[in-house]
């Protein structure tokens, strides 16, 4: 499960993350990133914690696997948070062949589009023990 400071809750930072962000999309999935360095609904310039939401539509199967596929990608990206930069809002979007991908292409995929992103900056906790 992702910390409750790292959760997108907001329509409006949903729609942000999507209309102003870049994308990068996968044969899985499309990852929207908006790089940002304040929040704008916290008074202050305080620079808040990356923050992430899924969509994961009835396209992709029934409600056992849009759960399945939602909790394999909160796991995913809570693994990826400190590669990610302060006040960054990530919607990650499954497109229906998630709903039939294991862990390990999911895990590809996600990985691919980040790095796209982030020009190469991926580094979390699974790569970490990789390399150790």
């Amino acid at each position: 499960m992702l910390p409750t400071e790292n959760r997108l809750r907001r329509r409006e930072d949903f729609a942000t993350a999507v209309r102003r962000g870049r994308r990068a999309g996968r044969p899985l999935l499309v990852v929207h990133l908006r790089n940002g360095s304040t929040d704008p609904h916290a008074p202050g310039e305080k620079v808040p914690p990356a923050r992430a939401g899924f969509v994961v539509s009835k396209a992709v199967g029934g409600a056992v696997t849009r759960n399945l596929v939602k909790r394999r990608l909160r796991h995913l990206i809570r693994e990826r948070l400190s590669a990610l930069p302060a006040g960054s809002l990530v919607v990650v979007r499954a497109l229906p062949g998630a709903g039939t991908a294991g862990h390990h292409e999911l895990t590809r995929d996600l990985d691919a589009a980040l790095r796209r992103l982030l020009g190469g900056a991926v580094h979390g906790k699974a790569e970490e023990k990789a390399e150790r």
